[in-house]
């Protein structure tokens, strides 16, 4: 079914197979009159639905790109999260987002290929999944959410009661967890919360789970990184995003922490960067980074990454 939003941007529904089992659904926005100068995947965060995305990624549309955003299984517009009960916060990163990535690479020309992940998006990036090459990704509040670093009494409080205790009460009690009753964003799969409760309270969050490999797979991750963070993020805060960051040793990072001042808004938080409020602020600033990454961006080629210039920006 096709439908086309406001301005120049054509929209298109997507379904995608995953090799494990069950379907992505998601969207996928491009250019009505020119060829696009690139791609972006968007991998969202836990229990975020993809309507979140919608503005920034029709602003990125409307700037050349194709944007292409999606749910997780068993979250959203992909599945019951009772049907897919037994996926875990691993199954998310290392089996959906490659498969949307892979998906998108071929079906757009020798374009370059960016990502943006949101939180648990951008973890998948920082392991290497969905990261192969991209010219560059962006994460967004991506951070290591040990319970006991949340700074703020009252939320530290309330993320411990939800984490420990409701959370993995709902799932074992119900198969799912309600997470929209709960203000988590969309309902969840059982295998999701238990495992986000077992990493949160590890002082290294999955880095510190032998069976996740994380350090090593970090290590080899390569290329531009932009790591962005907001001050009155209550989980992300700098020392928690640096917990992510610090492992990409292999990698050319680069952190931002902007303020809702910087944005001229009042509040940013975990969520509100993608809201349209911040369209003529710090969206251009994010937009600028993917375009300079545009200009010089890594594509495969028989296995091996050569260079391309990117068309310039109308």
């Amino acid at each position: 079914m096709r439908s086309n939003t406001p301005a120049t941007v054509d929209s298109d529904e997507l379904r995608i197979q995953i090799p494990a089992g069950g379907w992505v659904v998601g969207t996928v926005r491009k250019p009505t009159d020119e060829s696009p100068r690139g791609v972006v995947v968007f991998h969202p965060a836990t229990a975020v639905p993809e309507r979140l995305y919608t503005g920034f990624a029709e602003f990125l549309a409307t700037s050349g790109y194709v944007a292409v955003t999606y749910d997780y299984r068993g979250t959203g517009r992909s599945g019951s999260p009772r049907e897919h009960r037994g996926l875990r916060m691993r199954d998310w990163m290392a089996d959906d987002v490659p498969a949307v990535a892979a998906w998108a690479r071929p079906r757009f020309g020798d374009v370059p290929q960016l990502a943006i992940g949101h939180s648990i998006g951008g973890h998948a990036l920082a392991l290497g999944h969905g990261s192969r090459g991209l010219a560059g990704f962006v994460t967004v509040a991506s951070h290591a959410g040990v319970t006991a670093t949340v700074p703020d009494r009252r939320e530290r409080a309330r993320v411990r009661l939800v984490l420990r205790t409701l959370g993995p009460a709902t799932a074992r009690l119900l198969g799912y967890v309600p997470g929209r009753r709960m203000g988590l964003g969309e309902d969840m799969t059982a295998a999701a919360m238990l495992e986000w409760s077992r990493w949160s309270r590890l002082p290294g969050y999955f880095f510190d789970d032998p069976t996740m490999h994380a350090a090593a797979d970090a290590a080899r991750v390569t290329g531009d990184v932009l790591a962005v963070g907001f001050t009155d993020d209550l989980w992300a805060t700098p020392a928690q995003i640096d917990a992510i960051t610090d492992h990409l040793t292999a990698a050319r990072v680069e952190r931002r922490t902007w303020s809702p001042a910087d944005g001229g808004v009042e509040t940013i938080g975990h969520l509100g960067f993608f809201r349209r409020a911040l369209r003529d602020t710090l969206w251009p600033e994010l937009l600028a980074w993917l375009d300079a990454r545009a200009g010089a961006a890594p594509t495969q080629e028989d296995g091996n990454v050569r260079f391309r210039a990117g068309k310039p920006r109308r």
